[in-house]
């Protein structure tokens, strides 16, 4: 299962970028065994003025077709790192052939696209600085093919 991080804004070279990378490249050796990956993250504009009609409209136009649509939203349900492990094994499993990951603008994902979306997951109630969150999906992303490998990365 193809995974696709479809993220509004664009994240220039520095630390978060560094990080972001080497998670997915290490998702992307672990998971390749697993049927989970390869990874890649999609930027689109967050142009000003458009408001988050016009960044979901980016968004839409960005999703793969037949894609498992999962929005990182506040309101969206809290998984431990195991059960989002076995959430994307689920997907896999169904045999669905990619997974698009969003991470909405600062203003948070449109009501609309939201709706439309087969799952919300949530880092919980506190709202983090949306390049942050790609820091911490590609994170989880690692730690759940780890999960799914039995490898020692994850300790509970």
């Amino acid at each position: 299962m193809r995974v696709h991080v479809i993220a509004v804004g664009r994240l220039r070279a520095g630390p978060q970028k560094d990080l972001i990378d080497d998670y997915l490249k290490r998702f992307d050796r672990t998971g390749r065994a697993l049927g989970l990956g390869p990874a890649r993250v999609v930027e689109v504009d967050d142009r000003k003025g458009g408001g988050m009609a016009t960044e979901a409209e980016a968004i839409r136009r960005a999703l793969p077709a037949g894609a498992v649509v999962a929005v990182l939203d506040e309101r969206g349900r809290t998984e431990s790192s195991p059960a989002f492990a076995d959430r994307l094994a689920a997907w896999r499993d169904q045999g669905r052939g990619d997974l698009a990951l969003v991470i909405g603008g600062a203003d948070g994902i449109d009501p609309g696209l939201r709706a439309e979306a087969d799952f919300a997951l949530s880092f919980g109630k506190m709202v983090w600085p949306h390049m942050l969150v790609r820091v911490m999906l590609a994170e989880q992303l690692y730690r759940a093919a780890s999960i799914l490998a039995g490898a020692p990365y994850h300790r509970e």
